[in-house]
């Protein structure tokens, strides 16, 4: 089965291992995987992740997800914003809010992959990739 979108398909994966209350998930390894799973520690949505090898030579990012003391997901969602059919770009200026700044924005720069607030502060732009909250 080859994915025509394999951010898409990486954040149902994270999405439905939250629902179905999974400690861990893998997910296929990408640069572009890596940064994204970076942005989501960083911000506290996940506990950890490791990038391992696997036994067909392929590497896969295994995350480690959060909940809180209901044993809630911390991640409420994730929503893809730019589409392979679609892209989403926005200016430093006109970079949108997620849930009045709840949320985080996670934006494919030029200076490389960053949340939106971040890249507003450098005042770059770029495609948005997904919306987390």
């Amino acid at each position: 089965m080859s994915v025509s979108d394999p951010i898409a398909d990486m954040l149902t994966k994270l999405r439905n291992a939250g629902m179905a209350k999974h400690e861990n998930v893998d997910v296929p390894s990408s640069k572009l995987k890596l940064e994204i799973v970076k942005i989501l520690k960083i911000e506290g949505y996940i506990k950890n992740f490791k990038k391992l090898s696997a036994e067909d030579g392929k590497s896969v990012i295994r995350v480690y997800l959060k909940y809180d003391d209901e044993a809630v997901p911390v991640i409420h969602g994730l929503e893809k914003v730019s589409k392979p059919g679609r892209r989403v770009y926005a200016g430093y200026e006109k970079m949108p809010r997620v849930f009045n700044g709840y949320g985080t924005l996670i934006v494919s720069t030029s200076m490389g992959v960053t949340t939106g607030k971040k890249a507003a502060e450098k005042q770059v732009g770029g495609e948005i990739i997904c919306t987390v909250w």
